[in-house]
């Protein structure tokens, strides 16, 4: 994996040398989540569903960040996990009629799978420590 030094921008500082393979892995995960999220928000809007789904998206994105400039990492480690699974549950009771009929639709079974994906990463490297 290629190491990229840290940059100095506004007091803030890049840590992507300390990035490993699993971090990159939540990183992309965090971000399909996110974009959906933001996509979602946007599109619901005007029916008032809209402001949550771009809260969460702003969540996951902002998630990436405080990873990227490596600041308490394992205590957000530990804050995605039940961030993620609540994203998880409140879909499962909003979409609980369309999951049993077998409409998920590509878009809710993509971002649940990213998700699960994510909250099983951040368990590992919050175990890890690291």
């Amino acid at each position: 994996m290629a190491q990229a030094s840290a940059t100095q921008e506004g007091g803030f500082s890049l840590a992507l040398d300390s990035l490993g393979s699993l971090h990159w892995i939540g990183i992309g995960l965090a971000a399909i989540t996110g974009v959906i999220h933001l996509f979602l928000g946007v599109r619901f809007i005007s029916g008032g569903l809209g402001v949550p789904f771009l809260v969460a998206g702003v969540g996951f994105l902002a998630g990436i960040a405080v990873i990227v400039l490596d600041y308490r990492r394992r205590q957000f480690y530990l804050l995605g996990i039940p961030f993620t699974l609540g994203q998880v549950v409140l879909w499962y009771v909003f979409n609980a009629d369309s999951i049993n009929a077998g409409d998920v639709g590509a878009i809710g079974a993509i971002d649940k799978i990213a998700q699960v994906l994510f909250v099983a990463v951040l368990v590992v490297l919050y175990r890890r420590g690291g």
